[in-house]
């Protein structure tokens, strides 16, 4: 585009800061102004304005890959976080049977130590059996719960289990 410039300057034009000075019994004014144009006509840029456009599609090209490959990202991380969490749920049932059993079967060898046939053994070893078997549903029933709040703080809906 063509584009005009002007520059307008005012002020004292002289060796010595006076407004006026006597040479030869003549007074002359040291105050003086000058002003300043220029005018711009482009008339070849040498591709300037094809190498900017050029830029600016493929910036916005990148800009569109960017865009699809965040999206396939942030897709590929939803579904990843819902199978862990439905891995976690299908898990948590069976864990929670295991505890289940464990603590019946520990009230049962508890009756049958009681009764005089069991050892003190075996209900040791059923208490540590329906400890473990506890913790390890407590611990899937982690994992559920941080994979369903993973995929909840991903997805932005916040619901209860």
């Amino acid at each position: 585009m063509p584009s005009l410039t002007l520059d307008y300057w005012y002020g004292i034009d002289a060796i010595r800061f006076a407004t006026n000075t006597d040479v030869n019994g003549r007074k002359l004014s040291n105050l003086g102004s000058s002003a300043f144009a220029t005018l711009v006509i482009p008339i070849w840029n040498w591709g300037a304005t094809q190498t900017r456009i050029k830029q600016a599609e493929l910036r916005r090209s990148q800009a569109q890959r960017e865009l699809s490959f965040a999206q396939r990202r942030l897709l590929a991380e939803i579904k990843s976080l819902y199978a862990e969490a439905e891995t976690a749920l299908n898990e948590l049932g069976g864990l929670n049977r295991s505890a289940e059993l464990a603590e019946e079967s520990l009230r049962l060898i508890i009756l049958r130590y009681r009764n005089g046939e069991s050892t003190v053994l075996e209900v040791a070893d059923a208490q540590t059996t329906f400890a473990l078997t506890n913790a390890a549903y407590q611990d899937g029933a982690v994992r559920y719960r941080v994979a369903l709040a993973s995929l909840q703080t991903l997805t932005g809906v916040l619901t209860t289990p």
